[in-house]
């Protein structure tokens, strides 16, 4: 992998930040609120935002990332599907726990249900996130799907699945600021409570795990390799006389990339010869 240390540093870094993400709300619920319980109280309400940082951002991240391990590399591709829709899930079901919660809660306390704009964009996201792990698992699980098909929806899967991460972390900013105007009431909000103000770091670190698994995500050259290039590093190193013969993997990149560019040529240039005649 290039550029090991940093991808190493950038893994690390999301792992800390993300954990003192839920460290942080499970501090903020059990400290400066009613704690955690199921009767239709406060209490209640309070799984919302633990559930939702520790399923619905942390375990997405790191579904997201997982393919990017480079310690992955030697399972088989489809195990990782596994594992990747297997986070996803988990994710999914702890966000609809904590959309439950939500409503149990109103529905005991008399509270009108779905009338703010974090109330929309979280239940819109909630849907959209169940309709990309049902995508995603009748085309790249379900074995009768076509190649074809899978490659080419697959920019559209981690562009939606990119979007629908920051989507939630950006609801998720909504949602606690939203929670901190109704609950603080004494000192205000506005005041810099200590709850403010310690509710206002969580929400910076959530911001920053997010854009560091964006960024792990996005980097081309931490991508995991094809299973051609895996099987064909993985021959090299099978003995001292492989190794010194097989070229090695950045060379192999660098072969297909040079004979990318030269068919692009060839038919540059067959195109300009047509126009010509």
């Amino acid at each position: 992998m290039e550029n090991f240390k940093r991808f190493l540093f950038f893994v690390c870094a999301a792992a800390v930040v993300g954990s003192l993400s839920i460290i942080f709300v499970l501090i903020w619920v059990l400290h400066y609120k009613e704690g955690l319980a199921w009767d239709g109280g406060a209490a209640e309400f309070n799984w919302h935002p633990v559930l939702m940082v520790a399923g619905f951002i942390f375990l997405q991240g790191t579904a997201i990332i997982i393919f990017r391990l480079p310690w992955t590399w030697a399972c088989n591709k489809l195990v990782m599907k596994w594992i990747h829709a297997s986070l996803h899930l988990s994710a999914f079901t702890l966000a609809v726990i904590s959309t439950v919660a939500v409503f149990d809660f109103h529905n005991s306390a008399k509270i009108p249900n779905m009338y703010s704009l974090h109330s929309w964009l979280g239940l819109i996201a909630v849907v959209l996130y169940c309709l990309q792990i049902v995508v995603g698992v009748f085309l790249y699980l379900v074995p009768i799907t076509p190649v074809p098909w899978r490659a080419a929806f697959m920019p559209f899967h981690v562009f939606f699945g990119t979007l629908l991460f920051v989507g939630v972390i950006a609801v998720a900013l909504m949602g606690i600021t939203e929670k901190l105007i109704f609950s603080l009431k004494s000192p205000k909000y506005s005041e810099s409570p200590p709850e403010g103000i310690f509710v206002n770091v969580l929400g910076v670190l959530l911001v920053v795990f997010g854009a560091l698994v964006v960024f792990t995500a996005t980097r081309v050259p931490w991508k995991r390799p094809n299973d051609q290039v895996l099987h064909t590093l993985h021959t090299n190193e099978g003995g001292d006389d492989n190794v010194k013969a097989g070229p090695s993997l950045s060379q192999q990149l660098s072969d297909n990339a040079d004979a990318d560019a030269d068919a692009t040529d060839v038919r540059r240039r067959i195109s300009k010869l047509d126009e010509t005649n």
